[in-house]
């Protein structure tokens, strides 16, 4: 059963207004705000935040000043039909809340959204696989989850549209969004330093490691340097993309010279974490200090609570349906919308032990 969420009077209204404007009610605009006031006996405060939840849903768009604000749904649908395929970095992304989300945005706007016949996982990030299936898949735009570096750099050739949601897209000139994480992870290993920790390891992907290693990666390392720890591939191992070599990897960390933090590249590798330190009776924080550098739902349910790097991915599809439409329109889009994310800190982060002192 999932999490029940209580809807605050702003969403609330917001859900009646996009109800309203998808069953044809309110025609081609929406009232202005003194107007909502009045019929809806709400605050001058509530219909404003509900109209911007609506503006970056890309449902309305402003007049102007004290002006109604036009609903764009209706000229879109008719303007658009693009059919968009989505390449997914595994199965589990195709089902995630943000991906229905979006399913059901960009079918409100008249656009398909179709998954690829195979995930990059599943292609191994091979990229002569993965540009092969691209030519045999038709589909007018592509939308790219968590993409490598050559697949992205293949794209910024080609004339096809893309969209790379995450992914290894900095510096390309790509249409995407784009999630800081750097500075949070730089406050999460300040805060680590000063707990006493040295033997500072991080987990990533090995598409976040090869043929060079990404931002994020490239900024802990400097980072660590920049605190007076010496970095090596200690601090940055090499592991196959299976969880066979996962763990091999930290049974490999852990017999000699066992690290005190582990930050784990996405919530996946935490729960693969927390069963490998339990086979060998050990646990967060006691033993060893996580930090998990994406959010989880079920984090939610964790006592302790999680340390985690956040994120408010909800403007991703506001961004997604704005490009879109752009290429529906024909125009060009390769804009790149920035999130800074937050370091949270929970349970899962403590002291260094004191036998890891000795």
């Amino acid at each position: 059963m999932k999490a029940f969420h209580s809807l605050s009077a702003v969403e609330q209204l917001a859900r009646h207004l996009r109800e309203e404007i998808q069953s044809g009610g309110l025609g081609e605009s929406v009232p202005g705000v003194a107007q909502l006031v009045k019929s809806l006996g709400v605050g001058t405060k509530t219909v404003v935040s509900a109209l911007e939840i609506l503006k970056k849903e890309g449902i309305i768009e402003s007049s102007g000043m004290r002006m109604k604000h036009r609903i764009m749904s209706k000229e879109s649908k008719n303007q658009a039909g693009l059919q968009i395929r989505l390449l997914a970095y595994e199965e589990n992304d195709l089902h995630e809340e943000r991906t229905v989300q979006l399913y059901h945005r960009l079918e409100e706007r008249g656009h398909r959204i179709i998954p690829a016949p195979k995930t990059m996982t599943e292609m191994k990030f091979d990229l002569e696989r993965m540009v092969e299936m691209i030519h045999q898949t038709p589909g007018d735009a592509w939308l790219v989850r968590a993409g490598s570096r050559p697949l992205l750099e293949w794209f910024t050739e080609q004339s096809l549209p893309v969209f790379a949601w995450f992914g290894r897209q900095d510096e390309l000139p790509i249409a995407s969004l784009v999630t800081q994480q750097s500075p949070a992870i730089a406050e999460a290993l300040q805060r680590m330093v000063a707990m006493g920790h040295r033997r500072i390891v991080l987990m990533a992907r090995e598409e976040r490691r090869k043929p060079t290693l990404a931002l994020v990666e490239r900024n802990f390392m400097e980072e660590l340097k920049r605190l007076g720890i010496g970095v090596g591939s200690y601090n940055l191992p090499d592991w196959d993309n299976d969880a066979l070599s996962f763990h091999q990897c930290l049974e490999s960390l852990f017999r000699h010279t066992p690290p005190t933090a582990l930050l784990l590249g996405e919530p996946s590798l935490f729960f693969a974490t927390l069963q490998f330190l339990a086979s060998k009776r050990l646990s967060a924080p006691r033993d060893v200090s996580l930090l998990v550098l994406d959010d989880h739902p079920a984090f939610e349910w964790c006592v302790p609570e999680v340390s985690r790097i956040t994120t408010d991915t909800r403007p991703l599809v506001a961004r997604v349906v704005r490009w879109a439409e752009n290429i529906a329109q024909g125009k060009k889009d390769v804009g790149q919308t920035k999130i800074l994310s937050i370091f949270q800190i929970g349970g899962t982060m403590g002291p260094v032990p004191a036998q890891a002192m000795k």
